[in-house]
């Protein structure tokens, strides 16, 4: 049998390997050279194959949910919140005067009115004077004093107004006038100031204890006065 003619291609190709078989010879600088070039190549295509991955996206945040917010947890509102409060006991804006209302007036009884307010205030708080019946020489314009009773008709002595002994009267520290806090013993007219104005800058007292923080009162002082006053 005969071989199949190998084709000249095969030929030529044959002869450009056998010419440079001595090159590729493992002792030969060629082929090492050959080799760092694959190497580099290999690592090259590797970083390169790194780097062309994708890389995620974030997801976008989801859109808002329609409706009225929730409300803000109660532990998040101010621990000050009920000093501004109209008529909380701890807040130095707001004062009353409790007074007793008594003879020729419609309503007789305890009647509690903002600091500052006049005997006819209390007058007409308790119903105005009955009909064919006068004040008396009662002054309708002065000023009430917390604690007193307002006798509305009687006539000489009767009607000068009945104020609580001032040895026996508890003030509330929030509500006092600087007038009244001078019946406490010891309290002038500098000293009571000095009070109120510690109450209106710290938003009213909160213990009795503070007064210790006003200027001029020691241990003596408020020994004295810590069974007079309260919050």
């Amino acid at each position: 049998m005969h071989s199949a003619p190998v084709p000249p291609s095969f030929g030529a190709l044959r002869r450009v390997v056998a010419a440079q078989g001595p090159m590729l010879a493992p002792s030969r600088p060629g082929l090492r050279l050959l080799l760092l070039i694959a190497l580099t190549a290999v690592v090259a295509g590797g970083v390169y194959a790194w780097r062309a991955q994708p890389e995620p996206e974030p997801l976008a945040p989801p859109p808002p949910v329609s409706g009225s917010p929730l409300p803000a947890p109660a532990s998040t509102l101010s621990p000050r919140s009920d000093l501004s409060r109209p008529g909380s006991p701890q807040s130095g804006g707001v004062t009353e005067v409790t007074v007793h209302v008594t003879g020729k007036v419609r309503r007789p009884g305890v009647i509690t009115l903002p600091a500052g307010s006049r005997v006819t205030d209390a007058v007409q708080a308790a119903g105005g004077v009955r009909k064919g019946s006068a004040a008396g020489p009662l002054n309708l314009a002065r000023k009430l004093v917390d604690g007193e009773q307002i006798i509305v008709g009687a006539s000489g002595p009767a009607a000068a107004p009945v104020v609580a002994d001032p040895a026996t009267v508890v003030l509330d520290l929030n509500a006092a006038t600087p007038q009244q806090l001078e019946q406490l013993p010891g309290v002038g007219e500098v000293l009571a100031r000095r009070i109120v104005e510690y109450r209106d800058s710290h938003g009213g007292f909160r213990a009795v204890e503070q007064l210790r923080e006003v200027s001029g009162i020691g241990d003596r002082k408020y020994a004295e006065m810590k069974d007079r006053v309260r919050i």
